[in-house]
């Protein structure tokens, strides 16, 4: 078997990964293969520019990486997770992308367009972290009643506990992923009402950057775990 620390490592390189992989090679290594017309009108260009934490010289790269491999404009949810898919061989990272996508598919259509990508790009890899929490308790959120029900939270943690399989050995009080909702719960649920409002998943997790890690924030786009912003 692997040991813990070596798990460990393992693990953070690919959780961090996932995002940083469409930053780093998926688009960016395909630009020069990008269609020479694929632009941003000027109007949309202000406007993502002023929504997200790009440049405009950013979002034109981005956006034709985007039309490059997803020439209908829109990103499906296979597509996703075959993302997860490369990055977690020992795992199943179908149903945690599932829910990745789902948060990031903003209008609810199955698909991403490269709105929805760039603003969700922007806030799970330059956004602060109350930004980046928000955005997780939207993912955790699934009846988006506004409150995190223990049922909720476990089955976002055994999606996670699928992903990262057997390779990494969890301590004693997060070997299953009931285990861990129980610790998040404790840490968190602070009127003991066995739901986390927004404002309990924020603060629990700005009090205790700890709970960022049993969150597994930083799971969803590259570095929520990071409390200094």
């Amino acid at each position: 078997g692997i040991n813990a620390e070596y798990g460990k490592q393992w693990y953070q390189r690919r959780v961090r990964g996932v995002l940083n992989y469409y930053t780093n090679y998926y688009y960016k290594s395909n630009l020069r293969m990008g269609k020479p017309n694929s632009k941003l009108k000027p109007e949309v260009l202000q406007d993502l520019s002023a929504s997200t934490e790009f440049t405009e010289v950013e979002l034109q790269e981005w956006y034709r990486g985007f039309l490059k491999d997803c020439p209908t404009g829109k990103l499906s949810v296979d597509e996703f997770k075959k993302i997860y898919g490369n990055f977690f061989p020992y795992g199943d990272a179908s149903k945690f992308a599932e829910h990745v996508f789902r948060t990031f598919d903003a209008n609810g259509d199955n698909s991403i367009d490269f709105r929805e990508f760039i603003c969700a790009l922007s806030v799970t890899s330059r956004g602060k972290l109350e930004d980046k929490l928000k955005w997780a308790f939207s993912m955790y959120d699934l009846d988006g009643n506004g409150y995190i029900s223990r049922q909720e939270m476990l089955e976002i943690v055994c999606a996670i506990y699928k992903m990262v399989g057997t390779v990494m050995k969890m301590p004693e009080d997060e070997s299953t992923p009931e285990k861990r909702v129980e610790k998040i719960f404790k840490q968190m649920d602070r009127n003991l009402d066995g739901k986390l409002s927004l404002a309990e998943f924020v603060e629990g997790a700005k009090s205790d950057p700890s709970i960022v890690r049993l969150l597994q924030c930083d799971s969803v786009g590259g570095g929520a775990a990071d409390t200094t912003n």
